[in-house]
């Protein structure tokens, strides 16, 4: 962050600051005393839809929103990471942040203690049960097993309002994670959440499935202290008008959760499977190619996954082989005489893929140039050329994946692909070839980020390092 020396108006601010912000009478306003300070403090919770840290830093739906905001008023984002609702309740009465931003549902019962901003995404709460248990289908289903949840959630006043007679536990330590980790291990029976948090989830936790919706639509909105003053809230509003307004907001949402609306979890029980049978040979290789092309291996491993299960000896019916499922010719201009090798398979996806990242534009940025990037590995750049050219001439960005995703589809119908240079293309393919890989990489980050045993134990010794080499 580039320091810029306060002018004389910063400079007297944070004098009052200093002068009134301890006394009842500030005659500061929020949004001046956050000038003041020089920073914007977003108090949030760890975890998939909120903030997390990820192969390429900081991310998270919440987060991308608030440093969103931040740039909007000009300040930088301080970020306040807390274990709890409760904690970051009593974080902001206590002038230790400036808002909450943490899948918050603006409830009667908070606006009587918070302020809130705009609502920007309405979620269901969902009753989460375990695979092959039996499913309930309302309230009453679920007096003879063991719902827990989060103390603090708006549930609570839900469930004492929709079924006062049952028996619940709230649980003021554990995580959304924890509770998750509990039902796949038969610990307890069912927990609540709203279901982005669960669409973004179950990728990590298979066993577990949505049960029913509770029927009340909730709104989420950032929160500030309740006071006369509404600063601050009056920025978040002009921010998400701005944002409605531009499609930033709905960029972000896409962004964050389109690739799991369609994801099966059904498919996370192989993909755990293989990573106990096939990965721990193979994770060395992944190691050292994505280290010589500057790529993340989890990002490599994901791609081998799509592309073959990790089965060296893989083929498909079109004669590509291996791990990394080359082509006769692609394997050739790699310098790759087997492909069945698989030390020589993944060295030889990796500089393709690498040399799919160094072809496109410059001007695209990441993660958009990592999408196209891999949607070129599995279609061709000719391919995806077309359908860029296609984006662009029907008024989409070429340079953006989200609209490059929606026409890749294009290829395949002859009104569109004729006008192409390159022609028919099973568009589709890449589409679900991407999302995948996505889903997979981020499976295998978040395991390694909570030290899995699972992952952990495909970490070769140093002798079986030297036995492959």
């Amino acid at each position: 962050m580039r320091f810029r020396p306060p002018g004389w108006r910063l400079c007297l601010a944070a004098l009052l600051l200093v002068l009134f912000a301890t006394s009842g009478n500030s005659p500061l306003t929020q949004l001046e005393r956050i000038e003041a300070r020089g920073s914007l403090m977003m108090l949030t919770l760890n975890g998939a839809t909120t903030y997390y840290i990820g192969s390429e830093g900081e991310t998270g739906f919440e987060y991308e929103l608030a440093r969103m905001f931040a740039r909007h008023i000009e300040q930088p984002l301080e970020v306040i990471a807390l274990p709890t609702i409760a904690d970051l309740l009593n974080a902001l009465q206590n002038g230790k942040g400036d808002f909450i931003a943490a899948n918050l549902s603006r409830t009667t019962e908070r606006q009587a203690k918070l302020r809130f901003g705009p609502p920007y995404q309405a979620v269901a709460p969902v009753v989460v049960y375990r695979r092959g248990s039996s499913r309930p289908t309302s309230l009453d289903d679920l007096h003879e097993g063991r719902l827990v949840i989060l103390a603090g959630t708006s549930y609570e006043p839900l469930l004492e309002r929709l079924a006062p007679d049952l028996d619940w536990i709230s649980d003021s330590e554990a995580s959304i994670e924890d509770l998750f980790d509990a039902i796949s291990n038969e610990e307890i029976d069912y927990t609540i959440v709203d279901s982005n948090i669960l669409e973004l989830n179950r990728r990590f936790f298979p066993a577990i499935r949505p049960a029913f919706e509770l029927n009340a639509r909730q709104e989420l909105a950032w929160a500030t202290q309740r006071s006369d003053d509404d600063s601050l809230t009056q920025k978040m509003r002009e921010f998400f008008t701005l944002a409605e307004e531009n499609g930033r907001l709905a960029d972000l949402q896409q962004r964050h959760y389109d690739h799991v609306e369609s994801y099966e979890p059904v498919g996370t029980f192989t993909f755990m499977r293989q990573i106990r049978e096939r990965l721990p040979p193979l994770r060395p290789y992944f190691e050292q190619a994505a280290e010589a092309n500057d790529l993340d291996w989890r990002l490599l491993a994901a791609v081998g996954y799509q592309e073959s299960h990790w089965n060296p000896h893989a083929v498909s019916p079109t004669g590509v082989r291996g791990v990394m499922m080359l082509t006769q010719r692609t394997a050739r201009q790699l310098g790759v005489d087997n492909r069945i090798d698989p030390q020589q398979s993944i060295e030889g996806g990796a500089r393709y893929l690498r040399s799919m990242i160094d072809r496109l534009p410059d001007r695209i940025a990441y993660p958009d140039r990592l999408w196209l990037a891999l949607a070129a590995y599995n279609v061709g750049l000719g391919h995806l050329e077309d359908a860029r050219i296609l984006t662009e001439r029907l008024g989409g960005n070429p340079d953006r994946w989200l609209d490059v995703r929606d026409h890749l589809p294009l290829l395949t119908q002859e009104r569109w692909h004729s006008q192409t240079r390159f022609g028919y293309a099973r568009g589709y393919e890449p589409v679900h070839f991407v999302e995948n890989i996505r889903t997979f990489h981020e499976i295998l980050m978040w395991m390694e980020g909570r030290e899995h045993p699972l992952l952990t134990a495909t970490e070769p010794s140093g002798r079986d390092h030297d036995a492959m080499d």
